[in-house]
């Protein structure tokens, strides 16, 4: 629960407080948060199971953003960011979808 409500006070601190990107870093925020949001729905997973760790998940939320940032980083690099970026999120999409699914079963399957 805590990653859920860390996630929703986070989204409101940020409509308060409308902080401005800079332009260098806006290539990477969506991954950046798509891949923050693998890991708090991985948590959210993670307590329904059972098997949740704090030290787990800050360091899943840290090397999934950095990892993230690197690719999508690497990709402009070489000239092919757009594709190393639809990559990234295929496969964090996936991920998050597999997370919800398990957390939907846990929920309403109980």
């Amino acid at each position: 629960m805590i990653p859920a409500v860390g996630l929703a006070l986070g989204i409101i601190v940020g409509l308060l407080l409308q902080p401005a990107v800079p332009v260098w870093l806006q290539p990477y925020l969506p991954i950046a948060v798509i891949a923050a949001l693998d890991a708090v729905f991985g948590a959210v997973r993670a307590i329904l199971d059972g098997i949740f760790s704090d030290k787990v998940f800050v360091v899943s939320f840290l090397s999934n953003v950095v990892v993230a940032a690197f690719i999508v980083f690497l990709g402009d690099k070489l000239g092919v960011g757009t594709q190393l970026s639809t990559g990234v999120v295929v496969v964090l999409g996936v991920r998050i979808f597999s997370n919800v699914a398990s957390i939907r079963r846990h929920l309403f399957d109980a």
